[in-house]
C-alpha cells in the first residue's frame, strides 16, 4: 500500500498531470482559457506519430517472435470480452437503456491511446522498459469493442422493436480507417521498416520535444474534462460515477492476468493493464455516433473522459505500476 501511495504521489506532481490538473481547474472555474483546436489536432497527431515511430523502431530492433503475436491475439480478446463486463455491470449498478449502456460498453472495451502515451511516459521516467510493440496491440484493440456493443444491442432488438445497432461496410470501413488508426499504424510500420537508424534521423523531433508537447495536450484534454463534466452534472449519479472508477480496476485486473499469461515485462504489463483500464474518446464516439445514433454523447462522453480519464491519469497508472511491479518482480 505505501508503494502505491508513494507512486501516486510521485505521479501526481509529475508535469503531465500538473498540466491536465490546470487545465481541468481552468474549466471548471469557468476560465476562457483555450487551446485552438488546429493546434490540438496538431499535438494529437504528432503524438501518435512519435509513439507509433518508436513503438515500431523497437520492434525492429526486437525482431517479431511468439509472444508479439500473442500479445496482438490477447489484445483484440480483451477489446471483444470487455464490454459484456461492462454491459453488465452498467445494467446492475445504473437504469441506463440497453442502448446507453451498450455506447458505454464500446468505449470500455476501446482504448485510449493519450492514456497509454502517459503511462508510456511514466515507465521512462521510471527507468522501466516495456516491450515497443505494445503500440500495435494498442492500435489492435481500437475496433473489436465496437463490434461487440452491436452485437448487444442486437441481442435486445426482439424485444425492443426500435432498438438497432446498425453495422454496415461504410461504418466499418470508418472504423477501420480513423485517422488516429491508420496514423498509429503506419508510422508503426515506417518504424518498424527504418529501424534505429531511421529514429537516429528523426529523434531530435519525435524524442526530445515529447514530454513538453503531452503537457500541452493534456493541457487541453483537462480543459475539455472540466467543461464536459461541468456541464453534465446532472448525469453523474452514483451508480455511474461508481462504474467510472471500478470498471478501470476490473479492466486492469483483466490486463494483469493476459500480461503474465504472455511473459510480458513489469513494463509491458503495466501498459496491458492501462490498455485494458482505459475508455476510448475519439474513435469510438465517432463510430457511436454513427451506428448508435439513439444513444446519449454526454453519458458516455462523460463517463470517458470526464472520471475514467482523470482516474486513470491520477491514480490508475501509479496502482497498475505497483502491482505489475510486485507480481513480476519488475
Amino acid at each position: 500500500m505505501y508503494d502505491i501511495l508513494a507512486l501516486a504521489a510521485a505521479n501526481l506532481i509529475s508535469p503531465i498531470i500538473l498540466f491536465f490538473a490546470l487545465g481541468f481547474a481552468a474549466a471548471m472555474a469557468r476560465s476562457d482559457l483555450s487551446v485552438p483546436e488546429a493546434i490540438a489536432k496538431g499535438m494529437s497527431l504528432y503524438l501518435l506519430l512519435a509513439i507509433g515511430f518508436k513503438g515500431g523502431a523497437s520492434v525492429a530492433a526486437h525482431g517479431v517472435d511468439a509472444t508479439l503475436i500473442l500479445s496482438l491475439i490477447a489484445g483484440v480478446i480483451l477489446s471483444f470480452i470487455l464490454p459484456f463486463v461492462a454491459f453488465g455491470l452498467l445494467r446492475k449498478l445504473t437504469g441506463l437503456s440497453v442502448i446507453d449502456a451498450a455506447a458505454v460498453a464500446a468505449h470500455y472495451g476501446s482504448i485510449s491511446i493519450v492514456t497509454f502515451v502517459a503511462a508510456s511516459s511514466v515507465l521512462s521516467s521510471a527507468g522501466i522498459v516495456a516491450e515497443g510493440y505494445m503500440v500495435a496491440v494498442a492500435a489492435a484493440m481500437e475496433a473489436p469493442a465496437i463490434l461487440s456493443a452491436l452485437w448487444l444491442v442486437a441481442r435486445a432488438s426482439g424485444s425492443l422493436g426500435q432498438t438497432r445497432g446498425r453495422m454496415d461496410p461504410g461504418l466499418l470501413r470508418e472504423i477501420l480507417l480513423n485517422g488516429s488508426i491508420v496514423l498509429l499504424i503506419g508510422s508503426f510500420a515506417i518504424g518498424a521498416i527504418t529501424g534505429q537508424q531511421g529514429l537516429a534521423k528523426i529523434e531530435a523531433f519525435i524524442v526530445a520535444p515529447f514530454q513538453g508537447v503531452l503537457c500541452l495536450f493534456l493541457l487541453d484534454m483537462g480543459l475539455v474534462a472540466g467543461r464536459g463534466l461541468r456541464q453534465a452534472r446532472g448525469l453523474l449519479r452514483p451508480g455511474v460515477f461508481a462504474f467510472g472508477v471500478l470498471m478501470p480496476l476490473i479492466g486492469a485486473s483483466l490486463g494483469l492476468a493476459a500480461g503474465l499469461l504472455l511473459g510480458l515485462s513489469a513494463g509491458g504489463v503495466v501498459l496491458m493493464m492501462t490498455l485494458s483500464a482505459s475508455a476510448s474518446y475519439i474513435a469510438v464516439p465517432a463510430a457511436m455516433r454513427v451506428a448508435l445514433p439513439e444513444a446519449n454523447p454526454a453519458i458516455y462522453l462523460t463517463l470517458a473522459l470526464g472520471i475514467t480519464f482523470p482516474f486513470n491519469l491520477t491514480l490508475g497508472i501509479p496502482i497498475y505500476m505497483a502491482v505489475a511491479q510486485a507480481v513480476t518482480g519488475g
